[in-house]
């Protein structure tokens, strides 16, 4: 070995370790060259062959040189250090390339949909040998080590090889196994060291900590098999879907020793339950620094937050709510992330994750940075993250956060603040494409995922199919719908008669999209108020008015923690979720009930059929009524008292003839038969009279 050859070893930058590190034939002889900075001795085993290696430099470099004409042979090294503690291992550098070209060109091609099982740290067999395999995509990397308590953190004992233009680095490291921590020290063109976390990482330390650990999700005995397998006959348009919006870490905070997955699956499922929602629905679990972002500024794509413990108490956590019968959706923010100078941000020197152009890759306001949705390693990094939680975590949909902002490249921007496309518009085609390949690839992959889009403006064919031009997502966010229901409802009642079509106006375009109706956490943050917080006069009144609305309106409801307690401060996320109100508790489970039990209310959500207007147009009485129809079932009347008035003998059309009972009321008690009379009313040859209390709402079917 040269003097070259041996600074390339000990100093770097070394990007082909495996041409001189392991075993290797000299002409007529095998020699075998390992380094290891500290080492005393070092000694090379094979069988019950144990031969003393030669040091050749003392800053750790030994070599070992065979009789002529003997042919290759397994062996393991014994290092002993100057403390005399002593370490055994398989030699890293004697395994062939653990990835083959098949999965190089689907990375390179964007399309490798099992990315999240081999990128990264994962537990592996080489030659029957157990370890872990350490990769990583660094293209403009000089060279690439793996750092960690298993080495002291010394970059220069285990380099990686890279594997050609795919710009892939690889190394197995025998012994390597579940709770060792590491990160990846990456060497840029112009020298500068870089320690990085994994990207494709699935546990880091707990913050304020950012270093990598290795752990094995992929393991996990799941008990779900009867869930999972009823999963993609379910039809989510058709079938009941309310969803509890909750941010995990405040809903269970006591004390930091009853912060985690554990007591979450112990008290919240049986909660869900009684309360009645099919779905939950988690913001951001995956890693993230910062406790204020709520998790939507990611660090760790492929992880849930170490906060809540380890991947594999997640996975208990979704085992057990789907064991109880309840639905496990996850927020997940593609659309930026943060600029920590350990995690993504300039990721080998250069901006790799993110675009170089600062009016296409920073976000204004968020101060966060914006994924190249045009390059093909980072589509595949995002789908690897998505069906990460579809695959390994078992997840039964993905809310895509912030939709907006990928669409229009101008979003939040001033002229000059943004370069348009390649034909002069402010579309961002690429992340169009990028959200229509995530979702064909989701719903291939893993049929009856749902796929649901934050999107607030008016891009048409949110939830058409791709195939029809559309972006392919089941659900839509139905912002609209929820600026002008909370606008009504916070308005004093004797101004509501002037505001009639703030409640009215979305059912002109329900039906335009496959919409879901939000009480978010947006809507009770940052000085906005709690829900009830917001109401006028009797604001338990016109709180269960509100809801009532929200739950028998066409499309599926999601509610943030906290609404269904009447709690009158907004959410705090550094506090716990006070206890609340029972009697609100008990109003939410009794419209759950009633709505999940009757087909009117969710069977044709998306469908126009499933609903008529019978009156809008009340603005004295502030008034409102509508139909709901479902196959199979007769109509359910539900009538909006929206005033602190109470409206006797009220008449209503009505599409049948008979007797018509109230099944249920927001005000609780429910009144007896109403015979429908041959009186014309709203276009019916019917109607029936009805004594309707003050912001009340109730709902009517013939018998």
């Amino acid at each position: 070995m040269t003097g070259k050859e041996k600074n390339r070893i000990i100093e770097g930058p070394f990007s082909d370790p495996h041409s001189l590190l392991g075993m290797h034939r000299t002409g007529r002889r095998l020699s075998v060259h390992a380094f290891c900075p500290g080492a005393e001795t070092m000694l090379l085993i094979h069988g019950d062959l144990e031969e003393k290696m030669t040091m050749v430099d003392p800053r750790g470099l030994f070599q070992w040189k065979s009789e002529p004409d003997r042919d290759f042979f397994t062996y393991e090294l014994k290092i002993t250090y100057l403390d005399k503690s002593s370490w055994q291992t398989r030699d890293p550098y004697t395994f062939l390339p653990q990835l083959g070209e098949l999965d190089l060109y689907l990375f390179g091609s964007g399309k490798h949909l099992q990315l999240h099982r081999i990128m990264g740290a994962r537990l592996w067999k080489a030659d029957n040998v157990s370890g872990t395999l350490f990769t990583v995509w660094a293209p403009n990397a000089l060279a690439v080590s793996v750092t960690g308590s298993f080495n002291n953190w010394d970059r220069r004992r285990h380099p990686m090889r890279t594997l050609g233009e795919s710009g892939v680095w690889e190394l197995f490291i025998p012994g390597i196994s579940e709770g060792d921590i590491y990160r990846f020290m990456i060497t840029a063109e112009d020298g500068s060291f870089l320690e990085k976390s994994d990207p494709y990482g699935t546990f880091f330390e707990k913050r304020p900590g950012n270093a990598s650990i290795v752990s094995d999700p992929f393991s996990f005995n799941w008990t779900d098999t009867e869930w999972m397998e009823a999963k993609p006959k379910k039809d989510p348009f058709t079938e009941p879907m309310s969803i509890y919006e909750l941010h995990c870490p405040s809903w269970t905070r006591k004390t930091d020793d009853f912060f985690n997955w554990t007591n979450l699956t112990e008290w919240l499922v049986p909660y869900v339950k009684q309360e009645g929602f099919t779905h939950i629905e988690l913001l951001p679990v995956m890693e993230h620094p910062l406790d204020d972002s709520w998790g939507y500024q990611v660090t760790g794509f492929l992880a849930p937050t170490s906060r809540m413990g380890s991947p594999e108490e997640f996975c208990s956590f979704v085992n057990a709510c789907h064991n109880a019968g309840v639905g496990v959706l996850l927020d997940w923010p593609p659309a930026h992330f943060p600029s920590d100078s350990w995690a993504l941000a300039r990721f080998d020197g250069t901006c790799l994750y993110e675009h170089e152009a600062p009016r296409k890759g920073y976000h204004p306001d968020w101060n966060t940075l914006i994924f190249n949705y045009g390059r093909n390693e980072i589509r595949n990094f995002l789908f690897a993250s998505a069906l990460q939680w579809v695959d390994t975590y078992h997840a039964d949909g993905i809310r895509v956060d912030a939709v907006a902002s990928m669409l229009y490249l101008d979003y939040s921007r001033k002229n000059g603040e943004w370069l348009p496309n390649q034909y002069g518009g402010r579309e961002n085609i690429e992340a169009v494409s990028f959200l229509k390949e995530l979702n064909h690839y989701v719903g291939t992959e893993h049929p009856g995922t749902v796929m649901i889009a934050e999107e607030s403006t008016d891009w048409p064919g949110v939830t058409a199919p791709s195939a029809n031009g559309g972006l392919g997502f089941h659900f839509k966010w139905n912002m609209g719908w929820m600026n002008d229901t909370l606008e009504f409802f916070s308005s004093d009642p004797v101004y509501r008669k002037h505001l009639l079509n703030k409640i009215t106006f979305s059912a002109v375009y329900a039906w335009s999209e496959n919409y879901i109706l939000p009480l978010s956490h947006d809507e009770v943050v940052h000085g906005k108020g709690s829900l009830i917080g917001k109401m006028p006069g009797n604001r338990e009144a016109n709180l269960r008015l509100l809801l009532a609305f929200q739950w028998f309106f066409p499309g599926k409801q999601l509610l943030f923690m906290g609404g269904e307690r009447a709690l009158p401060d907004e959410w705090n996320h550094k506090a716990p979720l006070p206890e609340g109100s029972d009697r609100m508790k008990e109003f939410i489970a009794s419209l759950n009930r009633f709505t999940g039990s009757n087909p009117q209310f969710h069977q044709r959500d998306c469908r126009p059929d499933g609903f008529k207007w019978v009156d809008f147009s009340d603005t004295d009485s502030t008034v409102v009524s509508f139909l709901r129809f479902a196959e199979n079932s007769p109509p359910m009347l539900c009538i909006f008292n929206m005033t602190p008035v109470q409206r006797g003998n009220y008449r209503i059309g009505v599409p049948c003839a008979g007797k018509w009972k109230t099944l249920f009321s927001t005000d609780f008690p429910c009144e007896k038969l109403i015979a429908a009379e041959q009186i014309h009313c709203h276009g019916f040859e019917q109607s029936i009279t009805v004594d309707l209390s003050s912001l009340c709402c109730s709902v009517l079917s013939p018998v």
